[in-house]
């Protein structure tokens, strides 16, 4: 009975992320754990070698345990879960997941705006979600690489971006790991600041659909960082300790801010408003979206990185007015947004698609595969005519443009119905090139 209970409320753990109905003594007996441990792993495609497995699974029993403690009590604002992390060990989980690095120099030289609190807190909506406006992409996951600061940055320039132009484009996180190199340090870390300076001296980002994130840190593709697709004129950072001026900008767009978010409690949040404990020690970045209230406790609507199986879909709420200066795990310390006041560059034109003569040959654009040599109905050799959509002629040498449809091969000339001739244009300078 004893395993039966412990299995169903596992499984209800693992399909809501909410609270288990069982006791100390079953958790912490391997009876009946053993299955519901193999199907979160299929959840989460996690796979082990048989010693790692075993380790696995008793850091799984143990933060099972944590989760189970932590549920029981009545008077928390926040639920525990089963979420993607929960095999690690919290030491574990701030080494993979923690990407923020902040040199004092830069906290004692903040570019600071000096006409916050101009605006009354009661010229501010009581609540406010970009999300709901349009002006937030689809949850992101940075994967095992320490770059929440490239995602931190990017979420506040589309949020800038969307506002500004109407028009919400995903940004690419991996240009930045990639190519932010001066100060940044991509899967080792980073900082929003210097994220948003380096787009400024760029020139602009590209998207993320044509510099797509791999998880890891790579060579800086320099062909791609050319396309500067969006761009930011300035940013500001909110004096440190200042809900009031935090509140103030959210309500204006999506914010990037530091927290400490390698605690286990936030390693293993599923839902609710987050109270703690954390730390104000910041070693993690994310993106405030919005705020609110709920039963009189109020929350900042936080996005992270971590894919959508952690925490309210990749959300955290996370409380504020807490009387407390830094505010709840140091989200009040390091925050700050970018600036756009001009357009985004025209497009750049598309890219000439080649012509394709078969499989493994092709032309270049705006020409025309013309046959050479063929055997039986098979073409072996193709050669490429300067012009597009044209008339391949019958003695495979020549070719004619499509307003002179006509080939002569007596005068070596190009005709309409009428007695309009131009010459012939010769197939044999040109070769068609390999795939």
């Amino acid at each position: 009975m004893g395993s039966q209970r412990i299995t169903l409320s596992l499984f209800f753990l693992l399909g809501l992320f909410s609270s288990v109905v069982c006791n100390t003594q079953e958790i912490q007996s391997e009876d009946g754990l053993l299955k519901p441990f193999d199907n979160w792993c299929k959840q989460h495609s996690k796979t082990y070698r048989d010693e790692e497995k075993v380790l696995r699974f008793q850091v799984f029993k143990e933060n099972l345990l944590y989760i189970e403690e932590h549920n029981k009590r009545a008077n928390s604002t926040f639920k525990l879960g089963l979420n993607v992390f929960a095999d690690l060990k919290y030491e574990e989980f701030r080494a993979q997941q923690m990407g923020l690095k902040v040199p004092l120099p830069l906290v004692r030289k903040r570019k600071e705006e000096t006409n916050f609190g101009n605006i009354e807190l009661y010229d501010i909506p009581s609540s406010l979600d970009w999300r709901e406006k349009g002006a937030v992409t689809n949850v992101k996951d940075q994967g095992s690489c320490g770059d929440c600061w490239a995602f931190s940055a990017t979420g506040a320039i589309e949020g800038i971006n969307s506002i500004f132009t109407g028009s919400l484009v995903s940004l690419s996180e991996q240009e930045l790991c990639d190519c932010d190199t001066s100060y940044n340090s991509g899967c080792d870390g980073g900082l929003m600041d210097y994220a948003f300076q380096w787009v400024i001296r760029n020139g602009g980002i590209d998207t993320e659909e044509d510099y797509p994130y791999v998880g890891a840190e790579k060579t800086c593709n320099r062909k791609k960082v050319n396309r500067q697709v969006v761009t930011i004129d300035d940013y500001i950072d909110i004096p440190a300790n200042n809900e009031r001026a935090l509140l103030q900008a959210v309500a204006k767009q999506p914010v990037s801010v530091g927290i400490s978010g390698g605690g286990r409690a936030f390693q293993l949040y599923s839902d609710g408003i987050f109270t703690g404990p954390c730390t104000s020690s910041l070693d993690h970045a994310a993106l405030i979206v919005g705020y609110g209230s709920q039963n009189g406790l109020a929350y900042w609507i936080v996005k992270n990185s971590w894919g959508k199986n952690w925490g309210r879909n990749g959300y955290s709420y996370m409380v504020r007015n807490t009387d407390v200066p830094e505010g709840i795990c140091g989200i009040n310390t390091l925050a700050s947004y970018p600036i756009k006041t001009n357009p985004n560059p025209p497009p750049p034109p598309p890219i000439p698609t080649p012509v394709k003569c078969d499989v493994l040959r092709y032309c270049p654009a705006g020409t025309t595969c013309c046959c050479t040599q063929h055997i039986f109905r098979f073409c072996i050799t193709w050669g490429c005519c300067k012009f597009e959509s044209a008339i391949c002629c019958k003695d495979q040498q020549y070719c004619c443009p499509q307003d002179h449809p006509i080939c002569d091969l007596a005068t070596q000339q190009c005709r309409k119905a009428s007695r309009n001739t131009t010459r012939l244009n010769g197939l044999s300078s040109m070769t068609a090139s390999i795939l």
